[in-house]
């Protein structure tokens, strides 16, 4: 039996990067999952392979967020775990973000982490403890090192978006302790995911860079002297999953490699 024996989970952003390997880690420690992502090719092929459940949604529409939710429910009765991570990005610099542009990464990054905190939560306070703890749930976000750092004018909504996950992850802790709900976050860096691949493309573009050489100046810096992969944050979703962690909250939790030391 794995630590997460026994336990549900809903990973939203599951398709690919942090959300797969999560999905991935969570699986071979033994939950039983929903993986929810607006992908559904994607999401459906990596719940094939792991023998999950698949469901499609866009996490910035209230309908989509209920059924997403629900699902957990319906199959097995309970939610005992949220990995609250779908995310975008935009590189460009700060004083050239339209209304629209600034909109689009909040909706996702910071309403919809909300929204969905906000369902998984409700229904949450609603079932009894989970077997073998004195809790009944734990929420968990993606942020990022750059809610800290601010990352830089070319990543301002971005940025925001993240910090404004941090404060949410201490207020949801806040509210529901009382409860025996927890809610935390992690804080990744520079993951090899298909994100920084994005930033890479933009962000060279910008600074008139080759392809992979922003990618290759981010990465110089990190102490321990490699690139993060998704599978470094996996590790720490499981942690923050399983019971090891019940006596944390209100926690964000970087995994950057110590490029943040100090914060």
């Amino acid at each position: 039996m794995g630590r997460l024996t026994g336990r549900t989970a809903l990973i939203t952003g599951a398709a690919g990067g942090i959300g797969a390997a999560c999905a991935r880690r969570l699986a071979a420690d033994g939950a039983q999952l929903v993986l929810a992502d607006l992908d559904a090719a994607g999401v459906e092929k990596l719940a094939a392979e792991l023998g999950q459940v698949a469901v499609r949604a866009d996490v910035t529409l209230h309908g989509d967020i209920e059924r997403m939710v629900d699902e957990p429910y319906r199959r097995w009765g309970r939610l005992d775990v949220l990995f609250n991570n779908a995310g975008v990005i935009r590189v460009q610099p700060m004083l050239e973000v339209t209304g629209e542009e600034w909109d689009r990464v909040m909706n996702v990054n910071l309403r919809a982490v909300f929204f969905v905190l906000q369902a998984a939560a409700g229904r949450m306070l609603q079932q009894d403890l989970m077997p073998g703890s004195d809790l009944r749930g734990k929420l968990i976000q993606t942020a990022s090192i750059a809610s800290y750092r601010g990352g830089n004018h070319l990543m301002t909504p971005y940025s925001a978006s993240k910090a404004g996950v941090v404060s949410l992850t201490r207020s949801a802790a806040q509210v529901l302790a009382p409860q025996r709900i927890t809610s935390n976050c992690v804080c990744p860096g520079a993951v090899e995911t298909p994100m920084w691949e994005q930033i890479d493309r933009e962000w060279g573009a910008l600074d008139g860079l080759g392809q992979g050489e922003t990618w290759k100046r981010r990465i110089r810096n990190i102490p321990l002297g490699r690139p993060e992969r998704p599978e470094d944050v996996a590790s720490v979703v499981a942690f923050l999953a399983g019971p090891d962690s019940d006596y944390m909250t209100g926690q964000p939790l970087n995994i950057d490699g110590g490029l943040v030391m100090g914060n």
